[in-house]
């Protein structure tokens, strides 16, 4: 039975708004040094930083990026990154039980995102701090002179104001893990006070509350009520995390991950909409949903360090096939509900649960799972389309019966036409048939994909290119575009239309 996708151009499900495409850097393992920084590389600029990881995170087209935080926010002093390297101190890091050096912090970073051109989402620490500390931070930031923090950053060496535009108010907050974990209550008083001093020093900046920090907590769906019912006014997005692994060998439901993933999703959506329900608000709030990845934390659960060391290697999962394939997917399913899904980050970028790994002194190069992200990125028009699809399910252990294939459909008026396809038969190749009748007919169409006969082949230091993108063959039929999709496969297709 062939999977039926018919598409049509009056099926619009929003535009694309480019933040969706972000990323997420802590200081964390070896995220920041050894990852983007290390100053005694060969390939070092002048600022210590990898020119081979730059290279690479441009190839991967990240739009955004979230820093210093994560768990590492909730006790963050940013105080400490600022000045001299000479007269920063060194901190124990309570998040990952690390040593933090604070050799890179706010200037140094906003200077590597210049580079890597790159947009920050700067979090500030709601856990041990709160208001006056993101105020100033802000100021430090944002102001061009003429005051005591605005001119410190000047006595720092930059003149001119850095003009952050995009602030996440705390991380995870609702979390037994997070250093100063708050009732939604607590926290929702403390988002509203923070963003109404912070607008009141810039009113156009973009807001990002947190949600809870999982579809699994307990505080799921509640949380989100009582803390936009006291900051709904004051802020333009709500957060959302989600990582996934393949459990006991369930395949099947590894690779459906995509469908938790929606379902989250819609249920962040449904709270936000309800209080604004209640409001009678003009007011929309959308989604950030700026952690998401695999990641075997069931591999992690109690492996950190039992001393202080400085970036130690931590979280490094090396990623299989496979897992590309459900990043591949996870992706799509942000492009299909781009309607509310406003901005959203990989979590992580260099050496920490990402997709580019380095060894100190040595080689960079790409995961398995560098490849989706690098594709859609580049190549993901600007309109996502709602894909009529028709053909077999599978059943999961996880998320019931779920289609064998999904898709994200994008385009354009010049009539470029990108989907991006999964097949979530680990069993079986799926025979697709994509339908383009109302565009006209089909002119030329290409595709390429991540798949393999090992589904555990993965890229090393040795062997980088192990896993790649590989052509998939199309034939092009009038109006339609028919394409056989590997069993356990993510494929982007590309065709024009006249």
């Amino acid at each position: 039975m062939a999977v039926d996708i018919t598409l049509a151009p009056n099926a619009v499900v929003g535009e694309i708004d480019r933040r969706l495409f972000g990323t997420f850097v802590e200081h964390l393992g070896r995220g920041i040094y050894t990852g983007i920084y290390e100053p005694d590389h060969p390939t070092a600029t002048p600022e210590g930083f990898r020119g081979d990881v730059l290279a690479l995170v441009r190839e991967l087209g990240v739009t955004t990026v979230r820093y210093p935080g994560g768990n590492f926010v909730s006790s963050y002093r940013w105080e400490d990154g600022v000045g001299p390297r000479t007269d920063r101190p060194r901190r124990l890091d309570l998040a990952w039980h690390t040593l933090e050096t604070n050799e890179v912090g706010t200037n140094e970073f906003l200077a590597w995102c210049r580079a890597a051109n790159l947009e920050l989402m700067m979090a500030v620490n709601t856990g041990t701090r709160g208001t006056e500390a993101a105020v100033d931070l802000l100021e430090y930031c944002n102001h061009p002179g003429g005051t005591a923090l605005s001119d410190l950053r000047r006595k720092h060496g930059v003149e001119e104001p850095h003009g952050i535009r995009m602030w996440c108010l705390g991380n995870e907050m609702d979390g037994p893990w997070q250093i100063g974990q708050m009732t939604p209550d607590q926290y929702g008083r403390s988002a509203l006070d923070m963003a109404r001093a912070m607008r009141r020093m810039d009113p156009d900046l973009t807001l990002v509350a947190c949600g809870s920090s999982g579809r699994s907590m307990p505080t799921f769906g509640e949380w989100e009520r009582v803390v936009l019912g006291h900051c709904y006014d004051e802020v333009d997005l709500i957060s959302a995390h989600a990582y996934y692994e393949l459990e006991d060998g369930d395949l099947r439901s590894f690779l459906a991950s995509g469908a938790d993933m929606s379902a989250f999703i819609e249920g962040v959506v449904a709270a936000a909409d309800e209080v604004r329900a209640a409001r009678s608000s003009d007011k929309r709030i959308d989604v950030s949903f700026d952690e998401w990845n695999v990641w075997y934390l069931s591999k992690a659960i109690g492996a950190g360090p039992r001393d202080w060391p400085v970036a130690p290697r931590l979280l490094e999962d090396v990623y299989t096939v496979v897992d590309a394939v459900v990043v591949g997917d996870l992706l799509a399913t942000l492009l299909r509900h781009a309607d509310r899904v406003k901005a959203a980050s990989l979590a992580q970028l260099v050496n920490v649960i990402a997709p580019i790994m380095t060894e100190p002194g040595g080689p960079a190069w790409r995961q398995a799972t560098f490849h989706p992200f690098s594709l859609t990125a580049a190549h993901a028009h600007p309109t996502v389309l709602r894909a009529s699809v028709k053909g077999p399910t599978i059943d999961t252990a996880k998320h019931g019966t779920v289609d064998a294939v999904t898709v994200a459909a994008t385009w354009d008026l010049d009539k470029q036409h990108t989907q991006f396809l999964a097949n979530r038969d680990p069993n079986a190749p799926q025979e697709v048939i994509l339908d383009l009748r109302e565009f006209g007919s089909v002119e030329h169409a290409e595709a390429v994909g991540v798949y393999d006969d090992d589904l555990t082949a993965v890229n090393t230091a040795n062997a980088p290119e192990r896993v790649s993108p590989r052509l998939v063959e199309t034939i092009v039929d009038s109006g339609a575009v028919k394409i056989r999709l590997p069993a356990a496969s993510w494929v982007m297709l590309r065709a024009k239309t006249a």
